[in-house]
């Protein structure tokens, strides 16, 4: 048996069994792949997969068990890899970070700074997508390193630790009565056309939960996964924005639009860092964690990765 079967078969299951784009991911034939995991099952004396004719319809009971006993062996495969990049290189290399579009616009600008200022030969991979799209990254190991407020502690695979607090806000044109107010209430803006979040994205569900709580139905018009997107519908007319706080922080005192805080509204919500388990993590990647947050070091997140991530609180 070797790498090669065990990456065949790993890379099946994630292509749900479909060997044809197995080969296209993997850049091999199709005829090779499943040659190449018959031979291993013939090694191990037990089918890793049921079969319909040619065609793998399921994952069997053992089959289960080898695919746990592969994750394992290229888990450690790809540690091996970093060790030796680690101490070859000497902190230099890529830094692959999965995030939302919120985090990567607000909030990992200042951090990435800090540190290609201090890692000059490492240089920075941003991936944007939903958050589960970030946690099946870091676990398809495509990233060191996800970020992002929903989704993340969902995942066994994932070490999380709360990285930091935020709260909504609410954004409206300058002229809008809305304005006028210092303190906005939830029967203020269930009268308003609202511009938010997509259902999945920055703690979109304390707001509809808030709303819920009232019994009131806000009036969602329009919904969006980039806040630079809320403001532009929100001067245009289309509705009162409810977006992260760190899209609004740095905007221009007397422009065109007024922002009021919403966290006596919907609540605290917190963003968290994720690392695959068992990853090993390069000296690096905990040094950029620690630029993210003061609560974050290396010692509390080698003992997290060690063991019950969900004790760890901000």
């Amino acid at each position: 048996m070797n790498l090669h079967q065990f990456r065949f078969v790993q890379e099946a299951v994630r292509q749900k069994l479909n060997l044809t784009e197995t080969a296209k991911v993997l850049f091999t034939s199709q005829p090779g792949i499943s040659k190449a995991i018959l031979e291993l099952e013939g090694e191990l004396g037990v089918d890793i997969f049921a079969r319909h004719g040619k065609r793998l319809r399921r994952v069997t009971e053992p089959g289960q068990q080898v695919l746990r006993s592969i994750e394992l062996i290229m888990r450690e495969v790809n540690n091996l890899k970093r060790i030796g990049d680690e101490f070859s290189k000497q902190d230099a290399g890529t830094l692959s970070i999965a995030t939302t579009h919120t985090q990567a616009r607000y909030f990992l600008p200042v951090p990435v700074a800090q540190l290609r200022k201090r890692f000059p030969k490492v240089n920075i991979s941003l991936h944007q997508g939903a958050p589960a799209q970030v946690a099946q990254m870091v676990i398809d190991e495509v990233a060191d390193i996800g970020l992002a407020t929903e989704a993340l502690t969902q995942f066994d695979e994932l070490v999380t630790l709360p990285c930091y607090e935020w709260q909504h806000s609410v954004v409206m044109p300058a002229g809008h009565r809305l304005a006028q107010l210092e303190r906005i209430s939830l029967e203020d803006l269930a009268l308003e056309p609202l511009v938010s979040y997509h259902p999945s994205f920055s703690g979109r569900s304390r707001v509809d939960q808030a709303f819920a709580t009232r019994r009131l139905k806000p009036n969602i018009v329009l919904e969006a996964i980039d806040a630079d997107v809320i403001k532009t519908y929100v001067r245009l007319g289309l509705g009162v924005g409810i977006l992260a706080e760190i899209a609004v922080r740095d905007d221009p005192p007397g422009g065109d639009l007024v922002s009021r805080p919403a966290g006596h509204l919907f609540g605290q919500n917190v963003t968290r860092i994720a690392f695959k388990r068992g990853a090993y993590l390069r000296n690096f990647v905990y040094a950029f964690a620690e630029m993210m947050s003061d609560r974050l070091s290396r010692a509390l997140i080698t003992r997290a990765m060690g063991s019950d991530p969900q004790e760890y609180q901000l």
